[in-house]
């Protein structure tokens, strides 16, 4: 089972808001995950980033592989390098 740290999408059209959460690769973009690990708002300036760091770094000691956008979000919330 390879489960990955990506974005559900949520809020309205062209109003996203995002929630950082734990999933299968399986499961669809907005479809069942594990865990809610933050969220994120690109709609405000300076876009909100809100992730839960011991969930986060649980999440990755685990072996849970992080997409490119999470990747950067984590790196901007000091939780990773």
């Amino acid at each position: 089972m390879a489960v990955k740290i990506r974005l559900k999408r949520m809020g309205a059209k062209k109003s996203p808001f995002y929630r950082v959460v734990v999933a299968d690769s399986r499961y669809p973009r907005d479809g069942r995950f594990i865990e809610e690990i933050g969220t994120y708002n690109p709609m405000v300036e300076p876009a909100a980033v809100n992730i839960d760091a011991e969930k986060a770094q649980k999440w990755l000691k685990n072996g849970a592989q992080p997409t490119d956008t999470v990747k950067v979000l984590l790196k901007k919330s000091g939780i990773t390098e």
